[in-house]
């Protein structure tokens, strides 16, 4: 059996490498995750609250792709329509429960994001949910829904230019029930041939990937898998999505923010095996960005400058290290191993560092005769020996003032 080769906007999408994923909606002005209206059984009377205080008046998508670029983020997901069934988005007419028809918004803000994201090269991606909490027909005519919701979809499809991906989520909820995927996803082609389709398969079937129109399976706060292409009728790439503290939406009595270390470790974790790494911000009540948002993807963004020879355009390659978490890619003529783990140089009164050897270092399966070998960050070449395909490298630690968390040693052949 063979592995089919990618279709040119999904091999596109891949070497983007890393995303950035947006919840926001009526449930941020609570500040108690997206799901606050459900688990807390929050009331339609109070939830009519959020819909007229709703000013979106912090809402800058320009800020926000900036945030993004700088943060070396390619494409950006944001939930058009959560799980509340408020939309972000002109709804023409389905319903008023939409930012236009809130009365302190009047906006269409799915186009002011899209507007910019063409503007600055950044690829949209719209999330839409497919369940809905307060819709009615969701649960009393199911078909009747699923209408309103290819009709929901439809507008995305047609009114917002050239889209990148619709990203679905909710099947979970009826796992049983006829979603009528196919006319779903077939009007998506005829309207948007060249948009991703991502629909999140949930927290317990990680990796799957469902109906053959899927161009990417997700790994929801997960670590993803190397993708088995055997056999398959087409080639479908991955994502892992991961929130940068417990919840999707803004959460302000929810501290626990994952360390800069842990995002990018994860984010080279999703390169290593070939996936996407979608990284998720809650914004504020009316639209803005935390302080605590910005300085972490500020401190992510100066890695991946760091790593973006690579990072991107990089494919796993069969090289083996023996370190666990290390692993190599390959671009072009060139191979880039990623090393994990190395200890932060200067004397023991001084630097608490962990055990490293930094003899210890070996690749295995190397094709070619390798001419040198550099840190990326700092240029410094390594001392390095080869016997057949296996090369042993010494990978010096961090020199005291720095520390990139992982470091990426370069390796050029004769």
């Amino acid at each position: 059996m063979s592995v089919p080769v990618p279709a040119k906007y999904i091999a596109e999408f891949e070497e983007r490498g890393f995303g950035m994923f947006i919840h926001w909606g009526l449930y941020s002005q609570l500040q108690q995750g997206e799901w606050t209206m459900n688990l807390h059984h929050i009331s339609k009377e109070k939830y009519q609250e959020l819909f007229n205080n709703f000013t979106a008046a912090d809402f800058d998508p320009k800020k926000i792709v900036a945030l993004a670029k700088k943060t070396g983020m390619k494409y950006i997901t944001l939930t058009t329509r959560h799980h509340d069934g408020f939309s972000l988005y002109d709804t023409c007419g389905l319903n008023e429960y939409d930012s236009v028809h809130a009365p302190k918004c009047g906006r269409d803000l799915v186009k002011e994001f899209v507007d910019e994201c063409h503007k600055e090269g950044i690829l949209p991606v719209l999330y839409h949910t497919t369940l809905d909490w307060v819709h009615p027909d969701f649960d009393d005519n199911f078909d009747a829904y699923l209408e309103y919701l290819r009709k929901s979809v439809e507008i995305l499809c047609t009114n917002y230019g050239k889209i990148g991906g619709l990203w679905f989520d909710g099947n979970w909820s009826k796992r049983g029930a006829d979603w009528k995927l196919d006319e779903l996803y077939g009007m998506i082609r005829r309207l948007q041939p060249e948009a991703m389709i991502i629909n999140n398969t949930g927290l317990s079937e990680q990796g799957k990937t469902g109906h053959p129109e899927i161009d990417s399976v997700t790994f929801e706060q997960g670590q993803a898998t190397p993708m088995d292409r055997e056999g398959m009728s087409k080639y479908v790439t991955a994502e892992m999505c991961q929130t940068m503290n417990r919840h999707w939406g803004i959460a302000k009595d929810d501290l626990d923010y994952k360390s800069p270390r842990q995002m990018i470790e994860r984010l080279c974790h999703a390169r290593k095996v070939g996936a996407n790494y979608l990284l998720n911000i809650g914004l504020e009540p009316q639209g803005g960005i935390t302080k605590i948002t910005e300085a972490l993807l500020e401190i992510i963004g100066k890695w991946t400058k760091m790593a973006e020879e690579s990072l991107y355009e990089g494919k796993p390659s069969p090289i083996k290290c023996n370190h666990e978490k290390d692993f190599v890619l390959t671009k072009g003529e060139h191979a880039y191993a990623y090393v994990h783990d190395l200890p932060l140089l200067g004397p023991k009164d001084v630097v608490v560092a962990y055990e490293s050897n930094e003899e210890g270092h070996t690749l295995e399966g190397v094709k070619g005769k390798v001419k040198s070998m550099h840190w990326v960050d700092n240029g410094e070449k390594l001392l390095f020996s080869q016997d057949g395909d296996k090369v042993s490298y010494r990978a010096t630690g961090f020199y005291y003032g720095t520390h990139w968390i992982v470091r990426i040693a370069k390796i050029e052949f004769e």
